[in-house]
């Protein structure tokens, strides 16, 4: 029997998987059809990252973000940007008894730099004075003003937009959205649910939530992401950042630099403490550019990563045509000139048996494989007999 004996990739204690897991589901129950969005922002929150929300209007965006500072019993601002927003809109009015005494101080209470959790909707058509503001609070949580600077109690800004943007000017602020998503209308399968949740939150209201995790809570996560095993993937990552270099989709350096941070939070909130391939699946939101990039990032991602289901998918294929040939190779006569194309097809077969069980750890494919190797080593033991090797 040959013997593939891998290190089998554990998981982090249930914990994990029921804290972080529950907050996703806990931030989708109400909305239909929005999982996916869910994970997105609850993997932004755990890497202390960014996200932009790209879609029409009357997607859930803002009730996405808001639902989310309330199951983090976080503080929650939300403003709608327009090129006529004054960043005192955002950082609070100037405080005029201590201007009079010479000293240059907002007053921020309610406003941008104690949030905790930031939704700017429309968040492209900031103008330069707002934008410089953006671009300093979210790269070091800090709002250079004047001569004062203020230091912002801001863990993640959510964004949202119609659109993605295509003024270079804007290039430096969509660039710190760490993960974009797009957020498509639902499909007609959701329709009737959609109707039915709606008109039961029309009678209703919505039913007051408590919160799940706290942002001290979610400091030790973070904490713990940080030691996330990523070392199983790296190799895998730096070849798929070549294949979408090659394929015209292109990463600055901070994205190819953080992008380790979304495939570990990916993984953490999985319950894995070490990543997987199949981890590899949330640089779909953090490589697409353009509202085109986006599918054409799932599907690369799809092409070049080995999951455990594809790979199984792969395996039943391999066995479906060793029991087609099996029974022609033993009715065929000794020295037989097809001997040699079976001889030739089982060596591919092994070889790519093989490849494909290195690649997985997991006990299931090293078990499909492991056995589909020995079928294989037993028909090349009859091909060999026959042609006298």
């Amino acid at each position: 029997m040959v013997c593939l004996k891998r290190h089998m990739v554990k998981g982090v204690p249930g914990m994990a998987s029921t804290r972080l897991l529950e907050l996703v589901n806990r931030l989708a129950e109400p909305f239909v059809g929005r999982w996916e969005e869910a994970l997105v922002l609850v993997m932004a929150v755990v890497s202390r990252e960014h996200a932009i929300l790209i879609g029409e209007p009357g997607t859930g965006k803002s009730a996405l973000a808001r639902r989310l500072a309330t199951l983090l019993d976080a503080r929650f601002f939300k403003y709608l940007l327009t090129k006529f927003t004054e960043p005192g809109e955002l950082l609070g009015p100037l405080d005029i008894r201590a201007l009079r005494e010479g000293v240059y101080r907002r007053i921020t209470r309610d406003k941008m730099p104690e949030a905790e959790i930031v939704f700017l909707d429309e968040v492209f058509n900031a103008n330069s004075a707002v934008l410089n503001s953006l671009l300093s609070v979210m790269q070091e949580r800090v709002i250079y003003d004047g001569y004062t600077e203020i230091k912002t109690s801001i863990w993640s800004i959510i964004g949202a937009s119609n659109q993605t943007p295509t003024e270079p000017e804007l290039e430096a602020l969509y660039d710190r959205f760490m993960l974009r998503h797009l957020v498509k209308p639902l499909d007609a399968e959701y329709w009737s649910e959609l109707i039915h949740k709606s008109w039961e939150i029309e009678k209703r209201g919505y039913e007051a939530e408590r919160p799940i995790i706290s942002l001290s809570e979610l400091r030790q996560w973070y904490d713990r992401l940080l030691t996330v095993d990523i070392s199983q993937v790296l190799d895998k990552m730096l070849k798929l950042f070549m294949v979408f270099e090659e394929k015209g989709l292109h990463l600055t350096d901070r994205r190819k630099g953080k992008a380790a941070k979304i495939v570990a939070a990916h993984a953490l909130i999985h319950g894995r403490s070490r990543a997987e391939l199949t981890d590899l699946h949330a640089l779909k939101y953090v490589v697409p550019r353009d509202i085109d990039e986006f599918e054409k990032a799932k599907t690369i991602l799809f092409e070049e990563i080995k999951t455990k289901e594809k790979v199984l998918a792969e395996l039943a294929e391999i066995k479906a045509n060793l029991e087609r040939i099996a029974p022609e190779i033993r009715r065929s006569g000794t020295l037989s000139p097809r001997l040699i194309d079976y001889y030739k097809v089982l060596r591919e077969l092994e070889n790519k048996v093989k490849a494909l069980a290195s690649d997985m750890a997991d006990e299931e494919v090293v078990a499909a494989a492991s056995e589909l190797l020995d079928v294989i080593s037993d028909l090349l033991e009859i091909v060999t007999i026959k042609l006298n090797m």
